[in-house]
This record gives C-alpha cells, structure tokens and sequence, in this order.
C-alpha cells in the first residue's frame, strides 16, 4: 500500500535464530551444572585458602567474599527462575491479516503477527526458538542459566554479570595474597586449592568485564543484544530517552503487573462482524491513534470506530 510506505517507515525484523530443536533435558543440565560448579569452587575457596587467611586474624577476606558469594548465588538462582516477561498465546479467531500500528516517539510500528502464539507482537516482542514463548523487550537467551533474558529479569541479569565480576576479581585477589602470605611455607593442600580456584577465576574475569562493558553501553543506548546498530532509519532509535532515563526505565522503574491471561481477552473477536480490514488508511501523526472520547454511541458503532 502506498500510504503505508509513505506515511511509516516499518522496522525490520532481526535475522530469525536458528531453529533447531534440542531436547529440553540438555539445557536444564547445563544451567544446572553452572550452579553446581559455582558451590564446589566457593567451597574449595572458603575450606582452604580463606580459612588459612581467617585463622590468621585476616577477617576481611571471608566476610568480603563471602558477601559477594552469598549476592552472587542468589542473583544467579533468581535468574534461572524468573520471568522474562512471556506474552502468552492467543486466540487464533484473530489472523495474520488485521493490521495493527503503535507510535513510539514519533516512529510507527506495524505489529508482526507470531505464528506459533496467535497474537500480534509489540514492539521488541519476540519468539525464542529454544524457550518456544513471546517475551517482551527481548535482549537474548541467556544458555548459562537456560532462561530468556527480556523485560521482567534483564535487572537481575546485570546484577549477576555484576556480582559475577566482583566475585571473581575477590577470589583472584585473596588467593593471590594467600599464596604470596605464604611463599615460606613448604606446598601443601590449601596451596593447591587457592591454584585450582585461582585459575578459572582469572579465565572467567576478562570476559565477564568484556559482557558487563558491553551490556552497559547498551543500556545507556537503548539496544537490545537482538537487534543491528543499523535497525532503526538514519540512526535514531525511538526508544532511546537519554542515558540517564534508560538506566531508571531499565533497572529501577517499576515493572508492572504480569502479562497472564488478561492479554488474550485484548486480541479476541469483539463480534460476530469483526472482518478483517483490506483497504486501511494510516494515520500520520500519533495523536490519531488516541482511543476516541465516550459517546452515546451504540456499541455496533463503536467497535467500527476502534476497527
């Protein structure tokens, strides 16, 4: 339609994620896994080494590291079990064929209609492959913690790189200082210990400061991990509300109800008339699409007027 290309310049999708279905049982493993490695090396750590340190008068090392510890565990528990933000499926009474347009800043997006779900998505709503649901303001699938990362728990997954790089930066500085404490003292069991925690904390540090930099020139940018630095025309972003604004929206605003099964009863048939709309004339300018003032109308001629 022309009117469509002239009056809203529609925002590609991202390149769709591979498709290919691996068995839920694996993933679940994996993040299973990562929190069980997270307790055997905290336990190596506070049994050998930051034992050493606090029968020795160092008390600073166990009660800092053990903070962190006690922060990271729970952000990383958090995670794995939290709610992305999944829009949930529904009611194939409404098809592909409604077209549907929300303002943002200035910018139209036309709705993209999901397949598997039955609904037309928001804006920065997508489908993940691997969870099989719709999540709001989708950032990625986090595979660490088998779990969507989006606008319900994108919070908590700051937090965790957060506590994650403390974490290991404590535990690469107490077993250096262990090991230097104890350059006189012949090779012995905590020695070995503080090497083997030492090692993947070190391998684990510089990457986790690389995603924690990168995640938060995101942030500060308001972009997702899903979308190209070319998605929005000529460069402006209409989600962007300055740096200061999208650190409040993402890690302090309030998040709002869940989206349950009051989402659904938005997208069902209003009546028995509702037909799709072939010849649909866009407004230009987002105060068109307010939601009109109540009249004495009757309800046939408002659900015209909302069509």
């Amino acid at each position: 339609m022309p009117v469509l290309k002239d009056a809203m310049p529609l925002m590609k999708e991202p390149h769709p994620l591979p498709q290919t279905p691996l068995p839920w049982i694996l993933p679940s493993l994996f993040a299973a896994f990562n929190v069980v490695l997270l307790v055997v090396f905290s336990g190596l750590f506070f049994a050998f080494p930051c034992r050493w340190l606090a029968q020795n008068g160092e008390w600073a090392f166990p009660l800092v590291t053990g903070l962190l510890c006690v922060l990271t565990f729970f952000s990383l528990v958090s995670l794995n079990f939290s709610d992305p933000g999944i829009l949930h499926q529904g009611s194939n009474e409404q098809g592909p064929m409604m077209v549907h347009v929300v303002w943002v800043n200035q910018r139209a997006f036309r709705l993209q209609w999901c397949q598997k779900c039955c609904f037309h998505r928001p804006p920065r709503t997508y489908h993940c492959p691997w969870c099989n649901i719709c999540v709001e303001d989708f950032d990625h699938h986090c595979k660490w913690v088998n779990n969507c990362i989006g606008h319900r728990n994108f919070r908590f997954f700051m937090l965790l790189v957060l506590s994650l790089c403390l974490y290991s930066g404590a535990l690469l500085v107490t077993c250096l200082i262990f090991l230097v404490r104890t350059t006189h003292l012949p090779f012995s069991m905590d020695k070995a210990m503080a090497i083997l925690v030492s090692v993947p904390a070190a391998g684990f540090l510089v990457p986790l400061f690389l995603l924690l930099l990168i995640q938060a020139m995101s942030v500060s940018a308001a972009q997702r991990s899903c979308e190209g630095k070319c998605r929005y025309l000529q460069g402006y972003n209409p989600f962007d509300h300055g740096c200061a604004s999208n650190w409040y929206l993402t890690i302090c605003a309030p998040l709002g109800p869940k989206y349950m099964a009051e989402a659904v009863w938005l997208q069902r048939v209003a009546g028995s008339d509702w037909v799709p709309i072939q010849n649909l004339h866009f407004p230009v300018c987002p105060s068109v699409l307010s939601p009109p003032a109540p009249t004495s109308e009757s309800p046939q001629t408002r659900e015209g007027s909302l069509r």
